[in-house]
Formats: C-alpha cells, sequence, structure tokens
C-alpha cells in the first residue's frame, strides 16, 4: 500500500506570509516615496499614498495569496512555472490597481486619469518586483505546502 506523506518543507503558514508580506511592503513603502516624488509629489503626501498603499496592499495581499495558494494546491501540476508566477503577479497587482487609482486621484487632487498613468509607471515597477520578489523568497524560504510536489511512499 502506498502511503501519501504530505509533510511541507520550509517557512510555512501563517509565519511565512507575516514575513513575506513584512518584507514585500516596507521595500515597497520605500519605493513608493520615491517614485511619487520623482514625478512631483511632496515628500509628505508621497509618504503618506506609500503607507495608505501598503495597508490596502496588506489587506489584499494576504486574501489574494490565500485564495491563490487554495487553487493552486487543487492543482495536479505542482511548483511554480513561469507561466503560473506571471499569472500570480498579473492578479494580484491588477486587483490592487482597481483600489489605488481612485485613491491616489482623491489623495493627490488630480484626474482619474493622470492617477491611472500614475499607477501605470507603478504597475510596471511593481509587477516585476512582485515577479522577482516571489522567486527571490521561495528561493529563501522554499516554496509553500501548495506548490511543494507530495511524496509517496511505498
Amino acid at each position: 500500500m502506498n502511503a501519501t506523506t504530505t509533510q511541507a518543507t520550509g517557512l510555512q503558514g501563517a509565519k511565512r506570509r507575516v514575513v513575506f508580506v513584512a518584507l514585500y511592503e516596507l521595500i515597497a513603502i520605500a519605493v513608493s516615496s520615491l517614485l511619487f516624488m520623482a514625478i512631483g509629489q511632496g515628500a509628505g503626501a508621497s509618504g503618506a499614498m506609500a503607507v495608505a498603499a501598503s495597508v490596502i496592499a496588506i489587506v489584499w495581499n494576504v486574501s489574494f495569496n490565500t485564495l491563490f495558494e487554495k487553487w493552486e494546491a487543487r492543482q495536479r501540476v505542482k511548483g511554480r512555472s513561469v507561466l503560473r508566477r506571471v499569472v500570480h503577479a498579473v492578479g494580484f497587482e491588477g486587483g490592487l490597481a482597481l483600489v489605488l487609482i481612485p485613491l491616489m486621484a482623491w489623495w493627490f487632487g488630480v484626474g482619474l486619469w493622470e492617477a491611472t498613468l500614475m499607477e501605470a509607471g507603478l504597475l510596471l515597477f511593481f509587477l516585476v518586483y512582485t515577479y522577482v520578489f516571489n522567486w527571490s523568497f521561495d528561493r529563501v524560504f522554499g516554496l509553500p505546502a501548495s506548490a511543494q510536489a507530495v511524496a509517496v511512499a511505498s
């Protein structure tokens, strides 16, 4: 009889999510503040918007990644291919943009079109950043259980 083992290796569960979100958002706040300032926004408004965006992103990050990992656990093919990582990054950033564009328009006192252009610039950076961060995080801390192959013992 074959027994299936499900012992996951690496950082897992809630601890994984907390470490992931904290590292991701600390870097995101610093870079977002600098990017807002680079396009002419004041330092105070830039920093406050970066923190507000980060809080929203944290809630979205935990929600999105929980749902993504539940979906991923049901997939027959395990691991994280380039396509799966691209889908993850696009899904995360697309959902976040739907909330941040109106918020940036209001916060900076600009129209939706200008806020969309601002978000587009951030989106280009964050699509690459999200992909690279996730890849790097998985290399350092291991894949989540949802992406690990299940070992079969005889």
